[in-house]
């Protein structure tokens, strides 16, 4: 067994606790305070159904949102086409379960839109996400305009490893002016290691302008270089809210 000599004893004592912290730090990070959470349902429709489609929810919706609820529902413009994406709140995992078997029950909802919406669709989707500690769900500043979801795939290791660089490149956007942050959240169930933040614009034209700022502002792009360094891939969609969509 190796022996220390008396004079390096204290400097290896020294290190054990600062490793033990750094592994602590690494593993653990910023932890949700909360059980809320949020799913993410994507659908993808027959391009001979989306009008049939989008008209038959506009017209059932409120059989499913009598259930739980639902904080927006978008059609996707750019970025994928014949693709509906909504976002639902729920407290807990165990009121998600009472929702969907309440619904699997509920002979209306059956017979009126579930029978009818499910030939028109091609694929479904879901993820579980919670909001990013530092970030809070926000509503537009008005009614109207066009959104925006980026899905930023990271790189392994969690908040612990990437979250202050990605908070940086986030907040630099939207303190800055060049798009309203609605909300930043991280997944649990589906995909692992993505990021989703969701933005507000007046228009299309609107946020092609302030892109094109942002790009020119030296305290923008230099977060962003942080931030990339930690990043995988990443996809945006532009998205118009539904006539029915709490969120618009």
């Amino acid at each position: 067994m190796l022996k220390l000599s008396r004079s390096l004893r204290p400097a290896f004592a020294l290190v054990r606790p600062v490793a033990a912290q750094t592994r602590a730090h690494f593993s653990t990070g910023s932890q949700q305070d909360h059980k809320t959470f949020y799913e993410f349902r994507t659908y993808c429709i027959r391009p001979d159904q989306n009008a049939a489609f989008l008209k038959l929810t506009n017209e059932k919706i409120h059989l499913r949102t009598a259930h739980s609820e639902l904080v927006g529902y978008w059609s996707v413009e750019y970025g994928g086409l014949n693709k509906v994406f909504h976002l639902w709140k729920y407290d807990s995992y165990s009121q998600r379960a009472v929702v969907r078997a309440a619904l699997s029950q509920d002979p209306t909802w059956i017979s009126e839109y579930i029978s009818k919406a499910m030939p028109m669709l091609t694929s479904q989707d879901n993820e579980v996400t919670y909001l990013i500690p530092w970030s809070r769900l926000q509503r537009p500043p008005q009614d109207g305009g066009v959104f925006e979801l980026v899905s930023y795939q990271m790189r392994p290791g969690g908040p612990a490893v990437w979250g202050k660089d990605f908070q940086g490149a986030i907040t630099s956007h939207d303190a800055s002016g060049y798009s309203k942050l609605l909300g930043a959240f991280h997944s649990e169930f589906g995909l692992l290691n993505r990021v989703h933040t969701l933005w507000w614009f007046q228009s299309a034209d609107h946020r092609a302008e302030m892109r094109h700022k942002a790009h020119t502002d030296a305290r923008v792009v230099a977060a962003v270089r942080s931030s990339v360094a930690h990043l995988d891939s990443q996809k945006s969609q532009l998205m118009f809210p539904c006539p029915f969509s709490p969120m618009k």
